[in-house]
């Protein structure tokens, strides 16, 4: 069974702790009750720079990462269908790939 990831975009803090606190909860939710598909639950990454030949921005672009979690599944689509009901989704976008195993 192949593993993705998922590249989480947008987003952004709770303005209040209830407003976080709210939101941890229905994030604990959707992993519980995915559990079996997560082979790393992930974190929020910090702000990112971008490398290229001519050098290096300050910034994650238009559309930066703000996290990551790896989940198995027989096809993209079973992970599509996971990522749909997403807390994420209400305020970003998840980008999905599959893991491609090197060796």
């Amino acid at each position: 069974m192949p593993d993705f990831i998922f590249a989480y975009h947008g987003g952004k803090k709770p303005e209040t702790e209830a407003e976080g606190a709210e939101m941890m909860q229905r994030w604990r939710t959707w992993m519980e009750t995915n559990g079996a598909a997560f082979v790393e639950p992930g974190n929020p990454v910090g702000m990112s720079k971008t490398v290229s030949s001519s050098g290096v921005e300050d910034h994650g672009g238009a559309n930066p990462l703000s996290g990551y979690s790896i989940l198995k599944g027989d096809t993209i689509d079973d992970v599509i269908a996971i990522a749909k009901s997403c807390p994420h989704l209400d305020m970003g976008t998840i980008e999905i790939a599959e893991v491609i195993q090197m060796g």
